[in-house]
C-alpha cells in the first residue's frame, strides 16, 4: 500500500534531482504515482481534497519554473543578439573611458578629458612618458565641475609619442578637487564576454560597454 502524501512528494523530489528530467516526464511520473496511491489508499482514511491540491500544486510549480526558465533563456538570447547589433554600430567611433593615455594625431595634437567632482580654481595637466619622465605641464586655470576637455600641442616633442600619459591636479584654495582622467580611443571590434558587450580599442585595450563615458 502507498502510505500517503509523503511517498508521492519524496518520489517527486527525487525525480527533480535526476539529471535530464524535465517537467513533462515529472508530470507523467506524478500521475502514475497519484493513480497508484488512489487505488491503494486505505478506505478508512482516504486522501482528502487538501492533500490532492497540495500534490497538484507541486507539479504545477515545477512545470511553471521550467516554462519560466525557457522564457528567460529566450530573452537572454535575444538580448545578446541586440548587444551584438549595438556593438557593430560602435566600430569606427571614438569612445571616452577612464584612463590616462594621451594619443597624438598625425599633426601632433593630443586631446583628452577629465571629470571634476567640484569646481576648481586651479587645474594643472601634467604630460609624462610611460616611465614617468616629465614632458610638459599645462596650466588650465579654473574649471567647472563635471566634464572638461583639453588639447595638448605636441608637434614640437621629439620623443616617443606612442606611450604618453597625463594626470590632472585640481584645487580650490587649499582643498584638492578629485579629478578622474578620461582617455579617447577608437573602437576597432566588439565581442560578448560573460553576457556583456566588450569593446576592443585601437590601443589594444578591451573595455566593458558600460564603462563608456561618451561616444563621438
Amino acid at each position: 500500500m502507498i502510505s500517503g502524501v509523503n511517498n508521492t512528494s519524496a518520489a517527486l523530489n527525487q525525480s527533480a534531482k535526476s539529471s535530464g528530467t524535465d517537467a513533462q516526464s515529472m508530470q507523467d511520473q506524478f500521475l502514475t504515482l497519484l493513480v497508484a496511491q488512489l487505488q491503494n489508499q486505505d478506505p478508512t482514511n482516504p486522501m482528502d481534497n487538501a492533500q490532492m491540491t497540495s500534490q497538484m500544486a507541486q507539479i504545477s510549480t515545477v512545470s511553471g519554473i521550467e516554462k519560466l526558465n525557457d522564457t528567460v533563456q529566450s530573452v537572454t538570447s535575444q538580448f545578446a543578439s541586440m548587444q551584438m547589433l549595438q556593438g557593430a554600430t560602435m566600430i569606427g567611433h571614438t569612445v571616452l573611458s577612464e584612463g590616462n593615455a594621451l594619443n597624438l594625431t598625425d599633426k601632433g595634437q593630443g586631446s583628452a578629458a577629465f571629470d571634476l567632482e567640484g569646481s576648481a580654481a586651479n587645474v594643472t595637466v601634467t604630460i609624462t612618458t610611460a616611465g614617468g619622465q616629465l614632458v610638459d605641464t599645462m596650466e588650465l586655470g579654473s574649471a567647472a565641475a563635471g566634464r572638461n576637455y583639453f588639447t595638448w600641442d605636441g608637434s614640437n616633442y621629439n620623443g616617443d609619442t606612442s606611450n604618453l600619459r597625463f594626470k590632472v591636479s585640481a584645487s580650490n584654495g587649499d582643498a584638492a578637487v578629485k579629478a578622474t582622467t578620461l582617455s579617447p580611443n577608437a573602437v576597432v571590434a566588439t565581442s560578448i564576454a560573460n553576457g556583456s558587450l566588450m569593446l576592443e580599442l585601437a590601443n589594444g585595450q578591451s573595455i566593458n560597454y558600460n564603462s563608456v563615458k561618451a561616444v563621438f
